[in-house]
């Protein structure tokens, strides 16, 4: 399939200075991958384009962005560490009841702590749940091909996928690189639209595209039906979907995604992706509920620095997938983690009725108002002094709850690398949010 980018007409190609969203992969990753957007960034870095730079936490080369826990494979998470558990509850302020935490220190691994508060709450987690969905796709392609890594690359480099009306809708923008004008390009995944599987998932976890997600869980499902005979043309994928019975794509879906949570040691009762994350994705494929807990979170986080997701191999690609390399957001903005190797993923969902007095923006719901985390910092970036996981929900309404976040992580931090929490701010129900804090929702 030919691998050029189509652009819409009136869309104006934009040299390299726009910020967006979180994303990820380490910036000198193009020539491995083919991400065509990791190129873009390499050249601001390097002067040789206009741009924002980044923090020194989001400049590790790929070779430094690797498992951390591959000689601990016996290692599980201990009981809660009282006194690290106080303080974090003690960080939780007023708003305690509204979060539900787990964090685990590995600065020390023979000496781990563990702290939790209401780590067993299970919920929708949003877009974190594109973590299963990437565990989906490295599963399925160590079962096709389990010796074979060279071969696992090609298929994530070399399949140049079109998008079709599995992405709609979404209000994700992603960046595309187009090669032959040497512009970056931001705007909405529209039928039509160009990218290899690798960018489709790097797309999905930086930009958190939610119509990248569907195309890579429809390419996934296809790869598990098809296997060596892996990608189809867009006809047959077009054919496929059309006449293959809603009830059968259900199961494939449901064969695609639930069965690798389950191999890689996690309770499908407690972490879960059951559907697609497209209005028009989801009226195709028939699926089910998804959720997680923040302790199943961290298994999931602790499984991928032992290597235990599929593979090495898949577990360091996902932690790349995972690395943030761009502007950063939510609880990954936090000026404290400027130094520090971050790899993030977050969701959100909120909602709003009318009420005297009161203003809907975006993450600042008076309905529902969820925010979801999953971090892993390295700290800092390269020495690895602090070495430290988090999971962490929250339903706080009417705050902006991308900015709490952010206070949150500063906390976190402070207290994993001094022992305390002197100068964190706290959670206080009645605090004022900081001027800004609500046009900053907005933009986000």
């Amino acid at each position: 399939m030919n691998s050029k980018y189509f652009l819409q007409l009136g869309l104006t190609p934009v040299l390299l200075g726009l910020s967006g969203l979180v994303h990820a992969y380490p910036l000198d990753g193009y020539e491995t991958t083919g991400i065509g957007r990791l190129e873009a960034a390499r050249r601001i870095e390097a002067g040789e384009f206009k741009g924002d730079r980044q923090p020194r936490g989001a400049l590790l080369p790929m070779a430094e962005v690797d498992i951390r826990l591959r000689d601990y494979p016996n290692f599980t998470i201990p009981e809660p560490d009282p006194e690290l558990t106080r303080k974090l509850v003690t960080l939780l302020g007023d708003r305690v009841d509204r979060y539900q935490v787990a964090i685990l220190d590995l600065s020390q691994p023979d000496h781990p702590r563990y702290a939790a508060h209401q780590a067993d709450y299970r919920a929708n987690v949003g877009s974190v749940g594109k973590l299963l969905v990437a565990l989906a796709v490295f599963q399925t392609l160590a079962d096709l091909h389990p010796d074979d890594l060279d071969a696992r690359k090609r298929v994530l480099r070399d399949t140049h996928i079109e998008a079709d009306d599995f992405v709609l809708t979404d209000h994700h923008t992603v960046r595309i690189w187009d090669r032959k004008t040497e512009t970056l390009i931001r705007k909405r995944l529209a039928p039509g639209d160009m990218g290899t599987y690798w960018e489709f998932l790097d797309w999905m976890m930086s930009a958190s595209s939610n119509a990248a997600a569907s195309t890579v869980i429809e390419h996934a499902m296809l790869l598990k039906r098809y296997g060596r005979d892996f990608p189809l043309a867009p006809a047959k994928v077009q054919e496929f979907f059309a006449t293959t019975p809603k009830p059968e794509l259900g199961n494939l879906l449901a064969e695609t995604l639930q069965p690798p949570v389950a191999r890689n040691g996690m309770d499908l009762d407690l972490i879960r992706q059951g559907s697609l994350f497209t209005a028009t994705g989801q009226r195709k494929v028939p699926g089910t509920t998804s959720y997680a807990t923040p302790r199943t979170l961290l298994e999931y986080l602790l499984k991928l620095e032992q290597g235990k997701l599929v593979d090495d191999f898949s577990s360091r690609e996902i932690k790349r997938l995972m690395y943030s390399t761009e502007r950063r957001i939510r609880y990954a903005s936090a000026p404290a983690l400027n130094d520090s190797a971050v790899y993030f993923k977050s969701g959100s969902l909120f909602e709003c009725r009318p009420e005297p007095g009161f203003r809907c923006f975006q993450y600042h719901g008076n309905v529902k108002n969820l925010m979801n985390s999953v971090a892993i910092v390295e700290a800092p970036a390269g020495e690895r002094k602090y070495h430290y996981l988090v999971a962490l929900m929250s339903n706080v309404l009417r705050r902006n709850s991308a900015y709490d976040h952010q206070t949150l992580a500063a906390g976190i931090h402070e207290l994993i690398t001094t022992g305390d929490i002197r100068n964190a701010t706290l959670l206080l129900r009645g605090q004022d949010e900081p001027a800004g804090a609500q046009a900053e929702a907005v933009s986000e």
